[in-house]
């Protein structure tokens, strides 16, 4: 698979939600962040130093099988991970303001724009 070549983050941004198109992608990410989030937290709190793998182990654990096995592509991250960990923050954002029908229709369009 050839990875897209993007100058900004504006750029990507509408192509990383449309590799999150299906909303239960969207939302297994949003768990397995958030989970990975608590468990660093707890080891931070508990002086736990292996508990601060919780988050890119739980986050990536639970994110990459989401895109394989329910949105049938490769992670963003793969190529771009840096904007991948920013759009990552962007699209939780977005779902916890109660906002993932605005995803779904950013998702839409680059989809039928860029149709190969």
């Amino acid at each position: 698979m050839t990875t897209r070549e993007f100058t900004s983050y504006e750029d990507f941004w509408p192509y990383y939600v449309a590799m999150h198109s299906k909303a239960a992608t969207r939302w297994v990410h949003l768990t397995g962040t958030l989970t990975g989030l608590a468990v660093s937290a707890y080891g931070l709190i508990r002086r736990r130093r292996k508990l601060l793998l919780g988050l890119p182990l739980i986050g990536y654990g639970t994110a990459w099988p989401a895109h394989f096995l329910i949105e049938g592509n490769n992670p963003a991250t793969f190529g771009h991970p840096a904007w991948s960990l920013r759009g990552d923050a962007q699209m939780i954002r977005m779902m916890l303001a109660g906002r993932d029908a605005e995803l779904d229709e950013i998702a839409r369009k680059w989809l039928a724009e860029n149709a190969e």
